[in-house]
């Protein structure tokens, strides 16, 4: 993206009409703000985190989600005053961003119950195969609804405390404005979405408070849960509370105007111009997910389709997996180390950028490598638990530039297999779009996800930056008098964009199908590992 004259952006930050996004995705907590020209970055800020595993559960501290908050932001006005030589005092707008679905549950008084249970927890199995049946559409395992019928099944304490439960943004926002909204697109990870109304499902919240009525007398999981918006709506403003929160120096002012907050899947579509038929996109990071903007609905039930919303509350068909790049980071992690080791250090992004290109060394099918990225349970291929495993025949052709596809491959293919579900379902895509860190590397990752897709990807300029800029993006469409997200995207802010196309090779399409072919047959060997090996501190 391009940066103004420094004349330009300081008036622009000096005046309080930038527009911050801020996005608290699985590692790292972003911060964007732009200026009057959506496509303009002023600053970024960051602050990196990771989860944790208590009990069982994979959660985050609130703590530390306010400490993060507070060092992104702090970076950001860092970074503003090195561009541009002032620190923004005041903002035209804000949004905000997390990691979908999951369950934060809160008392009357305020206070979370529990900890916070994130989306990649996989123990709601028994509470989402219930609520698919009564729903008749499929309810995911990391979906809001799924942790709260989880803990109705296993009659935890706190449901008769439960007075509000949102997801990370909606928390974010509640605490920054004082409203108890969000977004649609977030919404309809908690609670599947009726999109003639945009608003929850007014039968399917009958049925529920009707299958719980004995179990759990007085739930009424409609009066829980947060109110739904579509994108251009205004959501609130910042409180002083809410700007001591974010700044606690207390130079941010009061007053900006707030979008509905949204979950990073909405913010992905928004990154990448996907908000219309016939368009998508793979969001790739610590998870993956394909959104496919759709012109029908599904004719059937499929457990690998999740049925959710734009932010302007048109339905997608959603392939989410709980495992993304994170088992290729840790292994670029393991290479830098060496290197170092040797006396050659390099930096994480050169060692990313070498063994990526290694990459386009290997042969078309990874030469019989499989790589399975499975740090946690993955759904789609009915996995409760993870168990990363890099596995071989002895007459597989084990080289780098082999086990660095593979690696990349793996990344991509549970993906893949639920996009063949899609598939098999005629939904046309026109182009996929595609943003993510591990497409910062020019053109390797994007090849081999046009091969593993057998379809063109694009790729934007902004892709790297990810949902901290959509969310922005977003802050600044309250403002717009058209009222059209398809139309703003299209004409404010990717008008003049430049997106870079891959077309997929026939030899990677070939390669990766016999490759994929392998991987499914080879998800037997991920099941024993998961039976034979436990985590530390478990019993067998």
């Amino acid at each position: 993206m391009s940066t103004p004259g420094a004349d330009t952006a300081a008036e622009v930050i000096r005046s309080g009409r930038g527009r911050l996004g801020i996005e608290l995705g699985s590692t790292r907590i972003k911060a964007c703000l732009i200026g009057d020209d959506p496509r303009t970055v002023l600053a970024l800020g960051s602050f990196t985190w990771e989860n944790a595993l208590e009990d069982g559960l994979w959660t985050y501290s609130l703590e530390e989600v306010w400490s993060g908050l507070q060092a992104a932001y702090a970076g950001l006005l860092d970074d503003a005053e090195r561009r541009h030589g002032v620190r923004p005092g005041a903002l035209a707008s804000i949004g905000i961003s997390a990691m979908m679905h999951g369950y934060l549950a809160f008392g009357a008084d305020g206070e979370l119950l529990v900890p916070f249970r994130t989306w990649r927890n996989t123990n709601t199995g028994p509470a989402a195969q219930e609520l698919t049946t009564l729903f008749e559409t499929n309810i995911p395992l990391r979906w809001s609804i799924a942790h709260l019928h989880q803990a109705v099944i296993d009659q935890e304490p706190h449901l008769s405390q439960i007075d509000f439960m949102t997801t990370l943004a909606g928390y974010v926002h509640w605490r920054l404005t004082g409203r108890k909204v969000i977004g649609i697109g977030d919404a309809s990870g908690m609670f599947p979405i009726d999109s003639a109304t945009n608003t929850y499902d007014a039968e399917l919240l009958k049925r529920y408070d009707t299958l719980v009525a004995r179990t759990a007398p007085g739930l009424e999981v409609g009066r829980l849960l947060p109110e739904a918006l579509v994108a251009g709506t205004n959501a609130g403003l910042l409180t002083d509370a809410g700007a001591a929160l974010l700044d606690p120096t207390g130079a941010l002012q009061a007053g900006a105007v707030f979008c509905p907050p949204e979950g990073d899947a909405g913010t992905g579509m928004v990154a990448t111009c996907s908000v219309a038929p016939r368009t998508g996109n793979v969001s790739a990071g610590t998870s993956i997910f394909a959104m496919v903007v759709l012109e029908r609905p599904l004719a059937g039930l499929h457990h690998e389709l999740d049925l959710v919303t734009t932010p302007a509350g048109a339905p997608v068909a959603m392939v989410h997996c709980n495992n993304g790049a994170s088992e290729l980071a840790a292994w670029v992690q393991l290479f830098t180390r060496f290197a170092a080791a040797a006396g050659v250090p390099v930096d994480t992004d050169a060692a990313f950028s070498a063994l990526l290109h290694e990459a386009l060394d290997g042969e078309a099918d990874a030469g019989g490598l499989l790589a399975y990225n499975h740090l946690a349970g993955e759904p789609i291929a009915g996995l409760s638990q993870g168990r990363p495993l890099v596995v071989r025949a002895p007459d597989s052709d084990f080289t780098l530039a082999n086990f660095m596809r593979a690696q990349v491959y793996g990344v991509f293919a549970t993906l893949a297999l639920g996009m063949r579900v899609l598939a098999s379902e005629n939904v046309t895509v026109d182009r996929m779009f595609a943003h993510g860190g591990v497409f910062r590397t020019a053109g390797i990752a994007q090849r081999f996800l046009a091969g593993a897709l057998d379809a063109p990807v694009s790729v934007a300029e902004s892709a790297s930056e990810g949902g901290a800029w959509g969310i922005a993006v977003l802050s600044a469409f309250v403002t717009d008098p058209s009222g059209d997200l398809d139309h703003f995207l299209r004409t404010s802010v990717f008008g003049s964009a430049e997106f870079e196309t891959t077309d997929p090779r026939p030899d990677d399409a070939a390669g990766f199908s016999a490759y994929l072919d392998r991987y499914s047959a080879g998800l037997a060997v991920q099941r024993a590992a998961i039976d034979s090996l436990p985590l530390k501190g478990a019993t067998r």
